[in-house]
This record gives structure tokens, C-alpha cells and sequence, in this order.
């Protein structure tokens, strides 16, 4: 009986892995999908490093995907401010606005994160949201945009920082709102995709950083650790091919489907749980 609970347990946080991690990248709610998910399947998540870990190990999987912007940016951004060199102005610039965007999610973040959390955990009130982020990607369905990274101003990258601040409400997808807020103020679809995912690395860093001391003292990771560390890889796998796989559908414009996804979990979270 007891290898078998244990083995549960495994497969349970193995699933949770592999589930956050494919809903992390695409515009559904990695959170409120987890929420639901826990609530159809009466499971209660024990300790409070699993989200953290799920979510670094999605971290993980974004910087090996954009990896080559990452050192792009670092060389010339960081280089610009030593040698004051043309061709790295924009790619500072760029890194700046990034700071820029990530500071209200930061900020709300630390001060009401709890408070959120406990507020819009019900299942009705999740599948409000996620109608609601279903109707915001319906709106920019057909939209192109028609600035480049060079064209971000101060003003943009506030307003993509609070759209990212809405997505700490269970429901509101952040990749979601970000490439929204981003498109509906011209940016062209890659530029906004490239920027929503650059802002998710300050975002898991810090929430990674705010809660290694939750980490440190779970009184669960002794026993927990085997399938938090299973959960963390399954993460980083499923995050890796769904990114890449959403970066296809952005190129092809088929956002639609995720409306349509997100009305129909929405309307059946509302009535039904």
C-alpha cells in the first residue's frame, strides 16, 4: 500500500510538471489551470516550493530557447554602456524597457500576490477570467503590428509591465495579456512574442529568489523531494516543445483556437465546478 501511495505521489507531481509546463508558454492560464485542475481531481498540493520549482524549471526551458537573444542583448547591451558603440544602443534601450515592464508586476507582486491569489482562487471566478482572456486574443486575432524592438518606447513598456501585473489574477494568462498589450499597441507579432518571454526571465528570477527561504524550510522537501525534482524536469520538457509550438502558431496567426479554448474551459468552469 505504501509503495503505491508512493508511486501516486510521483505520477501525481510528474503529471502537475509536465501540466504546468505546457500551459506556462501559451495563452490559457498556467495558474488557473492548475487551480481547476487540482479542484476536478480533489488534489491538494503538499509543501509550497512546487509551484516555484515547475516554474523555474519553465525559466529554464524559455532561456535555452532564446538563448542566443539573451547573449545578444547582454553583449551589446552591457557593452554599450563601456564603450558607447552605435550598434548596441538598441539592444540597451531594449534591455531598459524590459526593467521598465518588469517593475508593476514587481511591485503588486510583493504587496498583494496573496491577497490576489485567495480572492480569484474559486473556479467561477477563474473561468470568468479566462473568458475574459479569450475575448482580449479574439481582439488582436488579425492584428500584425508594424514596430520592431528599435520602436518600444518608455510608455509601451509600462503599459506591457501592467498587463503583465493583471496576470497575477488566476485566469489571465501572462503570456496572454503581454503579447495582447504588446500587439494593440503596434509591435509586430515576433517582436511582442520575443518581449513577453525576455519579461517572463526578471519575473521567475525574482519570484525564484523571494522564496528560497520557503524552499529551505518546506516541511515537506525531505520526503517530497524525489517527485519535486521529477516534476521540475517534466517541467523544463513540456515548457521547451509547447514554447516552440506556440511560436508556430504566432507565425501562422491561429490564435483564434486559443479563444475558443479558453470561452469553452471558462463557461464549463462556471457552470460545473
Amino acid at each position: 500500500m505504501d509503495t503505491f501511495v508512493s508511486m501516486w505521489v510521483v505520477f501525481k507531481y510528474i503529471f502537475l510538471g509536465l501540466f504546468q509546463g505546457f500551459t506556462e508558454p501559451i495563452p490559457i492560464s498556467s495558474s488557473g489551470h492548475l487551480v481547476l485542475l487540482q479542484h476536478v481531481m480533489g488534489m491538494d498540493l503538499e509543501g509550497l516550493s512546487f509551484e516555484v520549482l515547475v516554474n523555474f524549471g519553465s525559466l529554464i526551458a524559455v532561456l535555452i530557447i532564446y538563448r542566443q537573444d539573451i547573449m545578444r542583448l547582454l553583449q551589446n547591451g552591457v557593452g554599450y554602456v563601456f564603450t558607447q558603440k552605435k550598434e548596441g544602443k538598441s539592444d540597451f534601450q531594449f534591455i531598459f524597457y524590459l526593467v521598465i515592464a518588469t517593475i508593476p508586476a514587481g511591485v503588486i507582486g510583493i504587496l498583494f500576490e496573496d491577497q490576489i491569489a485567495e480572492t480569484f482562487s474559486a473556479p467561477e471566478m477563474i473561468g470568468i477570467t479566462l473568458i475574459i482572456t479569450g475575448i482580449a486574443l479574439w481582439i488582436i486575432r488579425n492584428i500584425k503590428g508594424h514596430k520592431g524592438e528599435a520602436n518600444i518606447t518608455v510608455k509601451e513598456a509600462i503599459i506591457i509591465g501592467l498587463a503583465q501585473a493583471v496576470a497575477l489574477i488566476p485566469g489571465i494568462s501572462r503570456s496572454g495579456s503581454t503579447i495582447v498589450a504588446a500587439m494593440l499597441l503596434g509591435l509586430k507579432q515576433d517582436t511582442a512574442l520575443r518581449f513577453s518571454f525576455l519579461l517572463y526571465i526578471p519575473v521567475s528570477l525574482g519570484t525564484l529568489l523571494l522564496s528560497i527561504e520557503d524552499i529551505i524550510n518546506d516541511p515537506n522537501i525531505d520526503v517530497l523531494w524525489i517527485p519535486y525534482v521529477l516534476a521540475f524536469l517534466a517541467s523544463v520538457i513540456a515548457t521547451y516543445f509547447s514554447l516552440k509550438w506556440f511560436m508556430n502558431i504566432m507565425a501562422k496567426g491561429n490564435l483564434k483556437y486559443f479563444t475558443y479554448y479558453c470561452i469553452v474551459v471558462g463557461i464549463i468552469a462556471i457552470i460545473l465546478l
